[in-house]
């Protein structure tokens, strides 16, 4: 079955929807505590856990307009769930804060396995939307690595450091914002190594 094409603005609010849902869902309970069965649960705990269906609806949908869903979308959605339903379980924000560390602590992981083989697996994921070089690819993923790397331990410093307000800001809009940034930047800086396609069909009319 081949990929569906899709609106671009209807990917991205699939896409960016779900954290700024949890963002404003956060923002009208961080003050509240809820009554459940007994047990009484913040504002950031309720706020995660309607994340986890949110997130799960709004992938389904990807999922059902493009024909598929990328191993980092899967991955994502599994550590979403697993840390959601521990951060309910045990009624501890720190499951849903340590998330974060552990997406991009295990993006970086699995790159430098790739890189330690002399394979870049950045280039198995994305080559079909960015035509690039083996050097380029190798080179984007050196860098994208150190930048996972310094992500994970950014959220570990920014939990375990700062208030609770201050993690949800930078998780739903500071890291996002960081990582858009870099990435502009290397494509800017790796331009010479990208591979422009060329229409060679009608060279080939005589």
């Amino acid at each position: 079955m081949s990929d569906k094409e899709i609106n671009p603005v209807v990917k991205q609010v699939l896409e960016l929807g779900p954290p700024l849902l949890f963002f404003t869902a956060y923002i009208y309970m961080r003050d509240e505590v809820y009554s459940l069965g007994g047990t009484e649960y913040s504002g950031f705990i309720v706020a995660a856990a309607v994340f986890v269906p949110i997130l799960l609806a709004s992938m389904a949908v990807l999922w059902k307009l493009t024909g598929k869903l990328s191993r980092m979308q899967v991955f994502t959605i599994v550590v979403v769930i697993v840390f959601g339903g521990l951060t309910v379980w045990f009624n501890d924000e720190k499951f849903f804060k340590l998330k974060t560390t552990l997406v991009y602590g295990l993006f970086a992981v699995i790159l430098s396995v790739g890189l330690l083989q002399g394979r870049s697996y950045l280039a198995w994921v994305m080559s079909e939307f960015l035509p690039m070089t083996d050097e380029g690819w190798m080179k984007l993923t050196w860098r994208l690595t150190v930048f996972f790397a310094f992500l994970a331990v950014a959220n570990e410093f920014v939990w375990r450091t700062m208030s609770t307000d201050a993690w949800v800001k930078i998780e739903t809009f500071g890291f996002p914002i960081l990582m858009f940034l870099f990435l502009w930047s290397q494509i800017m800086m790796l331009q010479g190594h990208l591979i422009e396609e060329s229409d060679d069909t009608t060279d080939d009319d005589d």
